[in-house]
């Protein structure tokens, strides 16, 4: 028997035509993206582009976007996993899922404002498909907390009408499917104290200096 991890058995020549035989036809990466375009845009037209996403790069780290025709759907932090959001959205949504940038342009164009310090509201139509119940009702209550300004679990609890449901709202931010956009940032322990965050202590700290919010 040949010890491979002496250099015997194959030799350098060798592994050289096999790599040429695996790929006998040079591949252009701009034909490719090009090629990717059209199929992309063939698949939105035809109505089979269910999800469409995108990554972009923020002064909080890279961000995955992913809308529906409804709206934006999903805004996932790097540290939650790319791919496990992508397959998520596959599973719960439509397994048409596909990478399209432009699709997003508009919501890409709005969070680069956002982290420039030149937005405060976001414009871009939300999909809630990923939320229901309870957790649901406190996501869309979110956005009325305004940049710059701050509530409780607490009073976030009072104000959607269950004032007892104080944990609930602490599930409800940190299970929210489109972070930054529906600022559960914006909620604190009755302290003053940060409490959790998906995308992590430090961005959300990020997030609240930046709004001049602590």
């Amino acid at each position: 028997m040949t010890d491979m991890t002496k250099g015997e058995g194959i030799r350098p020549a060798d592994t050289e035509q096999t790599a040429d035989m695996a790929s006998p036809f040079p591949v252009d990466r701009v034909d490719l993206d090009r090629l990717h375009a059209r199929l992309t845009a063939a698949a939105d037209r035809d109505g089979l582009l269910d999800v469409a996403y995108r990554t972009i790069d923020t002064s909080v780290g890279p961000l995955l976007l992913a809308a529906t025709y409804n709206g934006l759907v999903r805004v996932a932090f790097e540290r939650e996993g790319f791919d496990t959001a992508l397959e998520t959205l596959a599973t719960r949504i439509s397994p048409r899922v596909l990478e399209a940038p432009r699709r997003l342009d508009v919501v890409a164009a709005e969070m680069d404002e956002y982290f420039a310090g030149k937005r405060r509201v976001f414009d871009v139509p939300l999909d809630y498909t990923l939320s229901s119940g309870f957790r649901q009702v406190v996501q869309r209550y979110l956005p009325h907390i305004g940049y710059g300004h701050t509530q409780s679990y607490k009073e976030v609890a009072e104000c959607v009408g269950n004032p007892k449901a104080v944990r609930a709202v602490g599930t409800a931010c940190a299970t929210n499917p489109l972070p930054v956009v529906v600022p559960c940032h914006r909620v604190l322990r009755t302290d003053g104290s940060l409490g959790g965050y998906i995308g992590g202590l430090d961005v959300k700290h990020a997030l609240l200096t930046l709004e001049n919010a602590v």
